[in-house]
């Protein structure tokens, strides 16, 4: 069992001050072996924080973070799994599954991490998975309002992932799960 928390769109500290109290007391170190983000953590403060959190931090460039060093796209392969991270900006129409669907072969992943949009989405797309975290600290974003923070943890194991996506709803964290089984033999 390997636990990965998928996070972005944090805005910090230009949009949002901080991650919501509940999901802070959650994220504990030690306990996630990966963190990836689509970016726009904007500041290398959050950066260090996630360090805090775990030392594998992998971060794709959203138009708003500072740190240019940060890739448009990184790959990397977890258990089974093939993993994908890309901000999402690039990729018109924004946050548009068809759109999003080329970006995977493209990248050669089984699973896509994207952000942009700010609001969760997941999709099981052509044998993969397609996952947008949300913003985990609800900020607005241009071209959607009244975000619910969110972030997404994974429980890869196997051939097996299992997707919990954690959303404050009414100040109460509302958790949900999608399971994801990898075909056997496929690379």
């Amino acid at each position: 069992m390997v636990l990965v928390l998928a996070l972005g769109d944090l805005h910090m500290p230009h949009r949002a001050a901080d991650l919501p109290a509940k999901f802070k007391s959650m994220l504990v170190p030690g306990k996630i072996q990966h963190i990836l983000s689509p970016g726009n953590l904007c500041i290398k403060e959050v950066h260090d924080y996630l360090k805090s959190l775990c030392g594998d931090v992998h971060i794709t460039r959203g138009e708003y973070d500072d740190d240019s060093r940060y890739p448009e796209t990184k790959q990397l392969t977890i258990g089974a799994f093939k993993l994908g991270i890309c901000h999402g900006h690039q990729v018109i129409p924004w946050g548009d599954l068809d759109s999003l669907a080329m970006l995977q072969p493209q990248l050669d992943v089984d699973i896509l991490i994207t952000g942009h949009t700010h609001q969760f989405k997941a999709y099981k797309h052509e044998g993969g998975v397609i996952i947008n975290p949300g913003s985990a600290t609800g900020a607005y974003s241009s071209i959607t309002f009244n975000i619910n923070p969110s972030f997404v943890l994974m429980d890869i194991d196997g051939l097996r992932v299992v997707v919990f996506v954690y959303e404050l709803i009414d100040g109460e964290v509302k958790v949900d799960k999608i399971d994801f089984k990898k075909a056997q033999g496929s690379s």
